[in-house]
């Protein structure tokens, strides 16, 4: 039996978000799919605009709220939330609410920051 807590997993930062690996590489062993926990402070927004170029990641929001916007379009989001951004969407997510936004991210099939497409030129509409 495998078992990892989040607390066990070191935190990266990132522009806009701390991001702790569940299952990856360096943490549990999964073989379709990367799991990840982030956390996003209040006004911050995941950066830079962003799409996952070889998986499909599904985010399900467990405390917090603000807006999400994929391909340009922006929905609110908030705890109980689950949002499916598509292989290849361009999407970012914003933490419009008082309070720290926490975040699970499945990927499948499993991914890494590293295979993260970047777009630097897109920003979150107004």
């Amino acid at each position: 039996m495998t078992i990892l807590h989040e607390d066990d997993v070191p935190e990266k930062e990132h522009p806009g978000r701390f991001m702790r690996w569940l299952a990856s590489d360096d943490s549990l062993p999964a073989q379709n799919l990367s799991v990840c926990v982030i956390r996003v402070l209040p006004g911050e927004a995941v950066r830079p605009a962003h799409s996952h170029p070889n998986s499909e990641e599904l985010i399900y929001i467990i405390s917090g709220s603000g807006k999400v916007m994929i391909e340009n379009e922006v929905g609110s989001v908030r705890a109980g939330s689950a949002i499916l951004f598509e292989q290849g969407n361009v999407h970012m997510l914003k933490n419009t609410g008082d309070v720290e936004m926490k975040v699970i991210c499945f990927f499948a099939p499993a991914t890494s920051i590293d295979n993260y497409r970047m777009f630097e030129a897109v920003d979150f509409p107004d």
